[in-house]
């Protein structure tokens, strides 16, 4: 209950997107195998920032 307001942090918020994108990119790859090698390619870049940011 006191974690209700809590704001996420910047890794937090980029780790959310990052599943996101790989669930797309999951889901693209069923029909179109091009489609979700982009998402996955989203997903790299967001995990790149994730990356710098851990390492700070």
């Amino acid at each position: 209950m006191f974690g209700l307001f809590k704001k996420k942090s910047e890794i937090e918020k980029l780790n959310q997107e990052y599943k996101k994108l790989m669930g797309q990119a999951h889901e693209l790859w069923k029909t179109s195998r091009r489609a979700g090698d982009e998402k996955v390619a989203e997903a790299e870049i967001i995990l790149k920032k994730i990356d710098a940011l851990e390492t700070k």
